[in-house]
């Protein structure tokens, strides 16, 4: 049995994958916490996320394309002190890989067989894939708008892909009278499991770094990896490894921020806006269902939630370039906001660098 908790209520519950959220007062699910942390329970022979394995309730042998352990490397021309993670060195080309492959671990495990996502690309290229892996028959709805890159990937994959007109919430419109006849929604947002592979992302910065850095910056849409991050950090602070977790920063595109909007208005929830548009159509998001359990982590360590404008998304984006590092405009957004969240006092900063740039066309 896999055990999951509410992250508003606390009640805990045996996760049924038919039911996305808390029955009593609607909250997601989200893992047991704090997660476990031991470095002895590290297995580091073992492929990229799964060297943690041993610290997570799923059963059964690792679901792995190889994803987990990206390099964390200086950039000392931009910043002595800032560190990109290199998360678009993934099998399908994003961060998603991580979480795609522990959710999808945890409902093969429950004998799952047909799974539905919504995506506007990224996310579903990953289920694509590791549906592949596993054998399992996928069906993606993805907003027409999406990247002709990442459709073509998720079509060579063998998923079924269905392109919806008009915004993204169309898309998700379309999934969900779907599943009226069939299918679990493998959701990258509503899996509470998705948030281990994601949590590992920390563990292994700390593993990298010898420490955690003083600050985190990150992509935010749905922001699943930004909670992550939290979830790690918070294992290794209750583990005692750590004395505080890194300030955590979220960086949305000015066009669409709902999170950066409610930060900045000391909001406990935030509110949908309009679905702007924006070159960074990863975090097109104009209603993060977890939104409540982001703006609280983000204020429990002291960061921020911030917004940048296609100007600036446009230039770090180069930036990264002329660095050597070849990322799409989503994937650059914290690299968009460093000046922003770094204090004369830090010793290390990691801007995560989400998308692969081979996956979106040139802007």
């Amino acid at each position: 049995m896999l055990t999951v908790r509410c992250a508003r209520c606390h009640q805990t519950a045996a996760y049924d994958p038919h039911q996305w959220h808390c029955g009593t007062c609607g909250g997601p699910w989200e893992p047991l916490r704090p997660l476990p942390f031991d470095h002895h329970a590290i297995r580091p022979h073992r492929p990229g996320i799964w060297r943690y394995a041993d610290l997570w309730p799923l059963p059964g042998e690792p679901l792995t394309l190889g994803e987990g352990w990206t390099p964390l490397i200086p950039l000392p021309h931009v910043d002595g002190r800032l560190w990109a993670k290199l998360d678009y060195l993934t099998p399908t080309g994003s961060y998603k890989d991580r979480g795609t492959a522990t959710g999808l671990a945890a409902l093969c495990a429950l004998g799952v067989r047909e799974v539905m996502d919504n995506s506007s690309g990224n996310a579903g290229a990953s289920l694509a894939a590791y549906a592949a892996r596993a054998g399992l028959r996928a069906t993606l709805f993805v907003p027409a708008h999406a990247s002709p890159a990442k459709k073509a990937q998720i079509r060579r994959m063998g998923a079924h892909l269905i392109e919806v007109s008009g915004p993204r919430q169309a898309a998700t419109q379309a999934m969900e009278e779907a599943l009226q006849t069939g299918g679990i929604y493998a959701s990258h947002v509503y899996n509470p499991f998705i948030l281990l592979g994601l949590a590992a992302a920390a563990w292994e910065i700390w593993e990298q770094l010898g420490r955690a850095p003083d600050a985190i910056l990150v992509p935010l849409g749905h922001g699943m990896l930004f909670l992550g991050l939290y979830l790690g950090f918070e294992a290794l602070l209750a583990a005692g490894y750590i004395e505080r977790p890194p300030r955590l920063y979220g960086v949305q595109a000015a066009a669409c921020a709902p999170l950066a909007r409610a930060f900045a208005a000391g909001q406990k929830d935030p509110e949908p806006v309009p679905e702007g548009e924006t070159i960074a159509e990863g975090v097109r998001i104009a209603a993060p269902p977890r939104g409540r359990e982001i703006l609280a982590a983000v204020r429990a360590t002291g960061g921020a939630l911030l917004a940048v404008s296609e100007e600036e998304i446009r230039a770090a984006q180069d930036q990264l370039a002329r660095t050597g590092l070849f990322v799409e405009p989503t994937g650059a957004l914290a690299m968009a906001a460093w000046k922003q969240a770094l204090r004369p006092e830090d010793r290390a900063a990691v801007v995560m660098l989400t998308g692969s740039g081979l996956k979106s066309p040139p802007v």
